[in-house]
């Protein structure tokens, strides 16, 4: 079979669901990497423009398949419809080749029916759906990277309306967020990004403004959450959402976002794009992650709690909240990362970590004890001071 002719079967979930390890850590300190210099600063967001998309003929049969191949002619690029569900032209004869043609590949596709089986997302939610799978952002540290089960071709999901019908059987069932005395006021909660980031196909799929509408008109005790790198919300500005949406943002201190996180929105524009969801009344939050001890990181960190600040001073009814994740890795997601990026920079040294070892086997690298209580104590400590309207949920 010539390069690239092998097919990759897009009806298949890109992401293998893996149970997660132990979040604790013992041990030394880990040594830190300079990044500055060491890399050309990441190319600024624009709006994704995919040089393939394909169809399958039962993601057509659904009215929402047919409007995300609608909006993508629109924008001048050809859908390519499938006789199956089976992709040629995606493998390379590297890894890189391929990692390259897939990321430039999205696939509209019906959900595979083991989405339809939500699992707990602990610590972030009670439940996790998703309404794609796969990103074009090109973060050196994707923790996507672990539980990839071929190239990392984007799949946008036509069964939308399925979806958002399934979700019911759900509420009032958490046993994450829903059993937490500080969380039980959110409802039962939803994770709408664990696999994608929304803002990302927004513009190609609308399926993250409808899941909106869906919660803000649910008559339950629910939310819906999602995380993004991007700052492209003017399609939700002004769009009842009832307060049941909480949009987070990724962020991280400039030497990791201007280095490690090519094709996303600067930090500024995140923030930005942040306060505006604040000021139309949208709870909102903050993901800092991955968070990394690199040399001069406290006052990397606190630069960027002063700018998040900046951003929502003179909110009316600020509703914001911190996630706080530090780096890991697993030795799955290390030689899929030093495949897709060769010359990274990012500490991946299993000797300087710890080791740690999830239910059924899985290993992960954290950091060491010391280092993860060093970096928690300043967080919380810093939150508090800078932030003091902001709850943090979790750090991990």
């Amino acid at each position: 079979m010539r390069p690239g002719a092998e097919p990759v079967d897009v009806d298949e979930p890109l992401a293998v669901d893996v149970p997660p390890a132990p979040h604790d850590a013992s041990g030394e300190r880990v040594p830190t990497r300079d990044l500055a210099g060491l890399a050309p600063a990441a190319r600024p967001a624009r709006r994704w423009t995919p040089r393939r998309v394909v169809a399958t003929p039962a993601a057509l049969d659904h009215p929402h398949g047919r409007r995300i191949a609608e909006r993508v002619e629109a924008l001048g690029i050809e859908v390519e419809r499938l006789r199956g569900n089976r992709l040629t032209g995606v493998r390379g004869d590297t890894e890189r080749q391929t990692y390259a043609r897939a990321k430039a590949t999205m696939a509209i596709v019906v959900s595979p029916p083991s989405r339809h089986r939500l699992q707990p997302i602990a610590p972030s939610a009670d439940w996790r759906f998703d309404l794609a799978e796969g990103c074009p952002a090109h973060c050196q540290y994707c923790y996507l990277a672990g539980s990839l089960s071929g190239p990392p071709v984007t799949r946008v999901y036509a069964d939308l309306d399925d979806i958002l019908a399934g979700l019911a059987a759900y509420a009032g069932r958490g046993t994450v967020t829903s059993r937490s005395t500080a969380r039980a006021g959110e409802g039962t909660t939803f994770e709408a990004s664990c696999y994608t980031d929304p803002l990302a196909l927004e513009h190609l799929t609308g399926s993250w403004r409808r899941a909106v509408e869906h919660f803000a008109g649910w008559d339950a005790p629910v939310q819906l959450r999602w995380t993004t790198k991007y700052a492209d919300v003017d399609t939700f500005v002004g769009l009842p959402h009832a307060g049941r949406t909480r949009v987070r943002f990724s962020v991280n201190c400039r030497p990791v976002s201007e280095r490690m996180e090519g094709g996303t929105a600067t930090v500024a524009d995140r923030l930005s794009a942040l306060r505006r969801l604040a000021l139309d009344g949208y709870p909102v939050g903050l993901t800092v992650a991955p968070i990394m001890p690199l040399p001069g990181w406290r006052e990397h960190y606190g630069e960027l709690l002063d700018a998040v600040a900046g951003a929502v001073a003179g909110v009316p009814g600020l509703d914001l909240t911190a996630e706080l994740i530090t780096h890991r890795f697993t030795p799955g997601s290390r030689e899929v990362l030093l495949g897709w990026y060769p010359r990274t920079r990012l500490e991946m040294d299993e000797s300087a970590r710890s080791r740690k070892h999830g239910r059924f086997g899985a290993v992960k690298y954290v950091y060491p004890r010391d280092t993860m209580a060093e970096l928690r104590s300043w967080f919380e400590r810093e939150l508090a001071a800078r932030l003091p309207a902001c709850r943090v949920l979790y750090w991990t």
